[in-house]
């Protein structure tokens, strides 16, 4: 799929989820804390496409959210992209093609993405503060590129990073620690997952069964036959799919927020 989908998948899954965590679990979170997992999953879920990338220097090619900081993204993406051939060529079974390119290899796999939310908690942990304000920087800021991608391409890289370090420095203040810091793995590696769900339905498909091997393969790419799966940028993906996520995140959003939100209204009356 497109990275706006990825995004708005990401999304829809957050919201619906949080929903579902408060109706069935009791646990309810606050408007801020909603709102920062959403932005945070959706970022995420744009996450494994840093492994393609392009010309650093000269800021073009690679995957859309590859540009997100500039140069700097690209050269993170070129890093991402360089490590995860190296992976695939490693550990690629005998029948399993030569590549000449990492995308759609180490970081479309189960094994990423429990690492990556893991990694997240861990850091989290760790390091307090300095991680949680790279994480939401990091992930806010693909999540802008994400879901205003029209806004984020025309005001550029640098108006991007501003606007996302001002967000996640804002966010941070506000955020409870003993229940928002250990949320953020958990959006993280939803949102990893939320992408590879999205393109297990398309005819290219994902790796993600790797490292388990079948026929001497363990690279083997998983998808929807040709003839029922999603064409990337088609009708289906922007009209359908892209209203479906829209749709979604609009009813779990008012679910989660309407109530609070008619009280406010009725205490100020």
């Amino acid at each position: 799929m497109m990275g706006p989908s990825h995004a708005l998948s990401g999304a829809a899954v957050w919201l619906a989820g949080s929903w579902a965590l408060d109706t069935f679990a009791g646990y309810p979170q606050s408007p801020l804390t909603i709102a920062i997992g959403t932005a945070v999953c959706a970022g995420s879920a744009l996450l494994p496409d840093l492994d393609l990338s392009g010309r650093v220097t000269a800021n073009k090619g690679g995957a859309t959210v590859a540009h997100t900081f500039g140069v700097v993204s690209l050269f993170l993406a070129e890093v991402i992209e360089k490590f995860s051939l190296g992976v695939y060529e490693l550990t690629r079974g005998r029948k399993d093609p030569a590549r000449v390119n990492g995308h759609r290899t180490l970081t479309h796999t189960l094994p990423f993405t429990a690492l990556v939310g893991w990694g997240t908690t861990a850091l989290c942990t760790a390091f307090g503060k300095w991680a949680v304000l790279g994480i939401l920087f990091l992930t806010i800021g693909l999540a802008l590129r994400g879901l205003f991608e029209h806004w984020a391409k025309r005001a550029g890289w640098l108006v991007v990073t501003l606007v996302s370090a001002g967000t996640a420095l804002l966010a941070f203040r506000n955020l409870d620690g003993h229940r928002g810091y250990p949320m953020l793995g958990l959006a993280v590696g939803v949102g990893c997952l939320t992408h590879l769900l999205g393109d297990l339905i398309t005819r290219a498909g994902v790796p993600i069964l790797w490292p388990l091997s079948r026929k001497h393969r363990r690279w083997r790419m998983i998808g929807l036959p040709d003839s029922i799966a999603i064409r990337a940028g088609g009708t289906a993906e922007i009209v359908v799919l892209r209203g479906a996520f829209i749709a979604v995140a609009l009813m779990a959003a008012a679910a989660l927020v309407g109530p609070d939100l008619i009280r406010f209204f009725h205490a100020a009356d």
